[in-house]
């Protein structure tokens, strides 16, 4: 497996675009994105855990129950939840997918991300629709990719390529999320597209195992979204024998999935709102997968450890606190607890209590952009990676008049 270029328009036989098309007040900010396959696609989605739910996500949910899609549509700027005609308008986005590109409505996954309970107007999407789609092209991946950004500041985007069956396949994904981040499918809008052959119940299974330890491992600020969702279509082009069992096929599958969000995870995380610094807590030695992922969500969702990162100041005592919180099984005394970065590593904490360390050394570390919070339970096996960010004076900034 390799990094390769091209985003969702990697694999074969998917095209992408993204416009401004009036729903976004700045006039440079792209607001509408498509992505289309030549041929109809395997497709699965998890989705936000919120209550709450954004009206694309009940019409996503009834248009691939069946298992298959075709095209992905998104608008920004607006999330389309709790509006009355919400339902109607995810619909009428379908349908002009379908008048401008002959694909079915009912083969069209609807996604909008933006401000909660404003009223989403359909004129400026339907003006602008025929446009979109004659812009569709093979290298549009990086027009859709901003075209779903909110408040993100980067673009993410990512591409591998892989092996199956002796034929080469391509796998490649967009996503948008900086705030409203948090496990359980944290705004976020993950978009995976695929070349592989695989039967929509094996690619349920495959995404349903992934979010475990991937999107479900992040958090910027504690609150989950109404309208999360990560989605994956795969056509089949790449030639390669259907995968429909549990079999060295398969895993080659999830091991190109888990590239691929991973690096997703990481670049979300790394753009979390008003962040500085990329934050990924290791956690290793824990008796089973559910504690060492419990105690890795508790550590990076700490706004203490957090402030801490963001002030490189290496106060352990705020990890230790986590995890004792964080409903685990664990044997305190057994703790360790180290801060790694590109200047080096140093440990801080050994069987649950603090040791002699350079504090100079740790703010050296701690002043990078990229930091490791590193656990050792020491009472079994289980590893789970989790991520963050630090928590910023900007934060509060750019969410204090984020509607007006």
């Amino acid at each position: 497996m390799k990094y390769i270029n091209g985003g969702v328009c990697a694999a074969q036989g998917f095209k992408a675009a993204g416009i401004h098309c009036g729903i976004r007040k700045n006039r440079t900010k792209k607001d509408l994105a498509l992505i289309i396959s030549e041929k109809k696609c395997a497709a699965a989605s998890v989705y936000t855990t919120n209550l709450v739910k954004g009206a694309p996500i009940t019409v996503t949910k009834n248009n691939i129950c069946d298992g298959y899609a075709q095209a992905i549509v998104c608008n920004s700027g607006n999330a389309n939840t709790c509006n009355a005609n919400g339902i109607e308008i995810a619909t009428d986005m379908c349908k002009l997918v379908e008048k401008y590109t002959g694909i079915k409505e009912t083969d069209v996954i609807c996604a909008s991300t933006g401000v909660i309970g404003q009223v989403l107007d359909i004129t400026p999407i339907a003006t602008h629709m025929e446009e979109l789609v004659s812009l569709l092209s093979d290298n549009g991946s990086v027009e859709a990719a901003n075209a779903i950004m909110t408040t993100d500041t980067k673009l993410k985007e990512v591409a591998v390529e892989f092996e199956v069956g002796g034929k080469i396949c391509k796998m490649g994904g967009i996503a948008k999320g900086s705030g409203m981040i948090h496990p359980n499918m944290a705004t976020m809008l993950v978009f995976i597209t695929t070349d592989c052959c695989i039967s929509p119940e094996m690619l349920n299974k495959a995404i349903k195992a992934d979010v475990k330890d991937t999107f479900n491992m992040i958090s910027v600020d504690g609150d989950t979204s109404t309208n999360d969702m990560l989605s994956v279509i795969a056509n089949g082009m790449a030639g390669n024998a259907e995968i429909t069992v549990d079999s060295a096929d398969y895993q080659a599958f999830t091991e190109a999935l888990h590239a691929v969000t991973t690096q997703l995870c990481r670049a979300i995380a790394k753009d979390g709102e008003g962040a500085t610094k990329l934050l990924e807590c290791e956690v290793v030695g824990a008796k089973d997968a559910e504690n060492a992922r419990a105690i890795a969500k508790s550590i990076i969702c700490s706004s203490l450890v957090k402030a801490a990162m963001f002030g490189s100041d290496a106060n352990w005592g705020r990890v230790l606190c986590a995890i004792g919180y964080s409903g685990a099984d664990v044997d305190v005394n057994r703790v360790g607890v180290s801060f790694e970065s590109e200047k080096g590593s140093i440990p801080v904490c050994v069987n649950g209590a603090g040791i002699d360390f350079s504090e100079e050394k740790a703010k050296e570390i701690l002043l990078c952009s990229d930091i490791k919070i590193k656990v050792a339970l020491g009472d079994g096996s289980a590893i789970a990676t989790a991520y963050g960010c630090d928590l910023t004076y900007d934060y509060v900034k750019i969410n204090g008049d984020y509607r007006t």
